[in-house]
């Protein structure tokens, strides 16, 4: 029984229905697939009660091996806020060097609100993914930054030594 697949693997164009084949094709496999992990952790506490960012100490470096490789950042982020009055907030950013990757779209991402409280505090886990293009093969450096939303409240990072976790995956082009 002849299929008509020859025994060097390759196809003609007579055997491709519409007759179109492009020059440029990705090897098998290639493509989305991971090609080293990073990890890093911390259990350093790093309190903050301003509305500027501070480092958290969470970090991790990697130097991607292509310019067309991603990379995917999984964070998590221990916390606690604590709340001078009855409401308030805080939020944690990611940035690969010195630039904003994701978050920081508002200063409130983690709220918490008690109607006739005089403090509270919430101990809580960020847990941030994104999938970096940083068409780089220098290293590059990515950590978190925490802030409060009203000057006064407490971020506190790693509270009581609780332990935060970084990954960078370097991720084949496709």
């Amino acid at each position: 029984l002849d299929l008509g697949v020859p025994s060097d693997g390759t196809v003609s164009t007579a055997k491709i229905v519409d007759g179109a084949i492009t020059s440029a094709k990705l090897a098998s496999g290639t493509g989305g697939k991971v090609l080293q992990v990073v990890f890093a952790t911390t259990t350093t506490q790093v309190n903050n009660n301003t509305t500027s960012y501070t480092d958290t100490n969470l970090t991790a470096s990697i130097t991607p091996s292509s310019t067309s490789n991603k990379i995917y950042v999984i964070v998590n982020q221990a916390n606690k806020l604590q709340e001078a009055s009855a409401s308030g907030g805080s939020t944690i950013k990611i940035l690969r060097d010195s630039t904003t990757i994701y978050g920081d779209a508002q200063g409130y991402e983690n709220f918490i609100s008690i109607g006739g409280a005089s403090s509270v505090q919430r101990y809580d886990r960020n847990n941030l993914n994104f999938l970096d293009t940083p068409s780089s093969t220098s290293s590059l450096t990515y950590k978190t930054q925490a802030r409060a939303y009203i000057a006064g409240d407490i971020i506190s990072c790693q509270p009581e030594n609780i332990e935060s976790t970084i990954t960078l995956m370097e991720i084949a082009g496709w």
